[in-house]
């Protein structure tokens, strides 16, 4: 078959076969990896635009969108990713941007896939693409201020160029920052002979700003090559390292990162190991290239599929299969270092609790679930104020909704219905909007069996429990965090996401959100809750029959993620307050004495 192009007419006759690999081509899966720094007019227009693109040619994973820009990794169809990369070029917006397209297989393990969000399509709309810092910083950075970018060959030419010199003057002129995370790092990085590499060894990004301050000397008067994944994370961190004035003028990175290198240089180049990727390939890189270790063994081993974490800051380690096993714990480098034991110590209650250095104790006011009340949920959380007596005054409070008395009729022949006892008044913080508002003391026999995702259905009485929530924090605060169990975690979760708006009402600097689920919160589909979160819940394998895991995954996602932290349980409809738990529980309110 011959394959002929008429120019001068516009036309173009393709053979069969090369139809045939076309199709073909166009029939596998890939991933698509871009972001673009960019003043953005109108958000919830772009929110749209994403939104009806992707759906109608069915790709699924994240797009981020900030006033300063988007950040997008999704999944699907070959022939897809390349409509939508067509569709997006022509708006103007996306001038210049690199689009990473990679050809691989689709997600066949569904714990990664769910992990990295590649099970549904997540359009957010957020404050900033990538969470720089936890804490307010003196002075932001300017993108516009970003290092130069560098081709993967500039890179490597300078790379190159340096190696091949063994003069000590040169190699203090040039370094290389890894700008990505330590678990990251530990499977693949830059390694250059007369090169120094320099490893943050952070768990998050938000923790770099505080180590270029703190090794600044290091980078002072050098030319300065950073690199991440994608690229997305130097932006920012060179535009940093810039801000501190005379001797950060020369920064550099690496246009595309280590994506854009590997794929200019297949067997590696200067990269050594394998790049790990934010989608459900984990890792990309030659098979054989192992430069990570077994945390345990300390044998070469790279592969992050069993999702093996540390159990106290829950950051992926690396467990080889043979020394993986049930209900093992594992602590990770960092909290090794800084003072972890794989065993745990004896508790003791006169043991002050970490950071607390005899400050006051942070005063949390305490919401119950539904059909619960002041007292029964004090009872259910004794050993957690037990372990917490040194950090943590629990005050409690009954929701503004009394329910019936309730009894589910068996139909056992038993004739002691209905009970013959004495209870304290129920409540509630949502209501079922068709319930019987009968507030009587009487007993009544249940209309339906029991069922259990009634939550679902109890959407209305949030105005009546937000004033009487803020009656009660005029009265009784001022408070440092709310925590919710169930329906109340529900309810924290609604004022937490309007924080801003309720400030001098209802003020707090965190919440705690125990068995969670989403209830009223359509307004903030499109924008995460800018809140400092804990998150605690049972693991899709637990025994929590009230609550759906993805029902508290669900809820976990409405919050930006760079501030908050997450404890998955085995243990039901509770809050644990055994190991490895209660340290986590401690360390996210130790971040507030």
């Amino acid at each position: 078959h011959r394959y002929h192009r008429f120019a001068d007419k516009g036309l173009t006759f393709t053979s069969k076969s090369m139809t045939d690999k076309k199709s073909s081509d166009d029939d596998k899966y890939g991933v698509l990896l871009y972001y673009k720094y960019a003043k953005i007019p109108g958000l919830d227009d772009l929110f749209t635009t994403y939104n009806s693109n992707c759906n109608e040619l069915s790709l699924l994973g994240r797009v981020r969108l900030a006033p300063d820009g988007v950040n997008v990794t999704i999944g699907g169809k070959l022939s897809s990713l390349n409509k939508h990369i067509a569709f997006m070029s022509k708006n103007e917006l996306f001038e210049g941007t690199d689009f990473k397209l990679a050809t691989c297989s689709e997600p066949i393990n569904d714990k990664i896939a769910e992990e990295c969000g590649f099970t549904t399509l997540s359009i957010r709309i957020v404050k900033e693409l990538v969470t720089f810092s936890s804490h307010p910083l003196l002075k932001p950075p300017e993108i516009s201020n970003a290092g130069q970018h560098l081709s993967a060959i500039e890179f490597h030419s300078l790379l190159q160029s340096a190696n091949a010199s063994e003069t000590s003057e040169t190699s203090k002129k040039l370094v290389l920052l890894d700008a990505r995370n330590l678990y990251e790092t530990r499977i693949g990085k830059f390694h250059v002979p007369n090169v120094e590499t320099l490893d943050p060894e952070i768990r998050q990004y938000s923790d770099l700003p505080s180590w270029l301050d703190n090794h600044s000397e290091k980078l002072r008067g050098n030319n300065i090559l950073m690199y991440c994944t994608g690229g997305i994370r130097c932006e920012m961190a060179s535009a940093y390292i810039k801000s501190k004035g005379p001797g950060f003028e020369n920064v550099f990175q690496l246009y595309g990162g280590i994506q854009r290198y590997m794929e200019q240089f297949p067997d590696g180049g200067y990269f050594k190991g394998k790049n790990f990727v934010f989608d459900h390939r984990v890792a990309v890189g030659p098979s054989d290239n192992v430069v990570g270790n077994c945390l345990v063994c300390n044998l070469p081993f790279d592969d992050y599929s069993s999702r093996s974490r540390c159990k106290y800051c829950r950051m992926l380690v690396l467990v080889c299969n043979a020394c993986k096993g049930e209900n093992m714990f594992y602590v990770c480098e960092l909290c090794q270092k800084y003072g972890k034991l794989v065993e745990d110590e004896p508790e003791s209650d006169t043991k002050p609790a970490p950071d607390s250095k005899g400050s006051k104790k942070l005063r949390i006011l305490c919401l119950h679930g539904f059909r619960q009340n002041a007292s029964s949920f004090k009872g259910r959380t004794a050993s957690l104020a037990k372990k917490l007596k040194n950090m943590v005054e629990f005050v409690y409070i009954d929701a503004p909704h009394q329910l019936q008395f309730i009894y589910q009729n068996q139909e056992t022949g038993e004739t002691n219905f209905p009970p013959n006892k004495v209870c304290n008044r129920k409540f509630a913080w949502f209501i079922d909007p068709t319930a019987d508002k009968n507030t009587s003391l009487n007993w009544e026999i249940a209309q339906t069996p029991f069922d259990s995702l009634q939550y679902q259905k109890q959407t209305a009485g949030y105005d009546e429990s937000l004033t009487y929530l803020k009656d009660f924090v005029t009265k009784n605060g001022p408070f440092d965090g709310i925590l919710g169990f169930s329906q109340g975690a529900a309810m924290v979760a609604c004022v937490a996401a309007q924080k801003s708006s309720l400030k001098g009402d209802i003020d707090f600097r965190f919440v705690i959100l125990c068995s969670g689920f989403c209830v009223n919160l359509t307004e903030n589909e499109k924008n995460l809750i800018n809140c400092p979160s804990l998150h605690i819940y049972g693991s899709d394998h637990g025994k929590d029959t009230q609550i759906a895991f993805d029902a508290s995954r669900r809820l976990e996602s409405s919050f930006e993620e760079g501030s908050s932290v997450t404890i998955e349980h085995d243990y039901g409809h509770i809050i644990p307050t055994r190991s490895p738990y209660i340290d986590t529980i401690k360390d996210f309110l130790a971040r507030f004495l």
